[in-house]
């Protein structure tokens, strides 16, 4: 509910495909509105600085920091969740290989950690280990040590470059 002297926006998007018109609040971030004001909540807040990237979304086709992205700035533009990427498929190579390489444990990085891993190995086919942990060192995890998440990348890079000879 937004208190009657908060001052509001419409807002048009497309959240996973689908057409998303709404009143938001001018400061609400975009994690906080998609998680409360449309109930996706894959994506999570950690620290509200943009340092954690539990709060990662895709926008645009680029991957931001949805703690430090206002809502009102998604009008206009295309949204994609992890619940949305993952509807798609487009995720399931690195989504299976986090789980067999156990790259996750409580998951609450893990979403961001993905969508991350993803737009890295859109642009980086074949990464190294180094490479891979510097694209995703902007991305906390408190559980894993990180060995296994760079193992799950590099895995799943691994895969879809045998799909690509394919």
């Amino acid at each position: 509910m937004i208190p009657p002297d908060e001052p509001t926006l419409d807002i048009a998007c497309t959240v996973n495909g689908a057409k998303v018109r709404d009143r938001v609040p001018v400061r609400q971030s975009l994690v906080d509105w998609i998680r409360h004001g449309l109930g996706l909540t894959g994506s999570h807040v950690g620290c509200e600085h943009g340092v954690c990237g539990a709060c990662h979304v895709v926008v645009g086709g680029k991957v931001v920091r949805g703690c430090l992205m206002l809502a009102a700035q998604a009008d206009g533009e295309v949204v994609e969740t992890i619940e949305g990427a993952t509807d798609t498929g487009r995720l399931k190579v690195l989504q299976d290989a986090f789980y067999e390489r156990a790259a996750l444990q409580c998951g609450f990085c893990t979403p961001g950690m993905i969508l991350q891993a993803a737009e890295f190995l859109e642009r980086e086919p074949a990464p190294s280990r180094e490479a891979i942990r510097e694209a995703l060192s902007g991305n906390y995890c408190r559980c894993t040590g990180y060995h296994a998440i760079v193992d799950a990348v590099e895995t799943a890079a691994e895969r879809l470059s045998a799909e690509r000879q394919a």
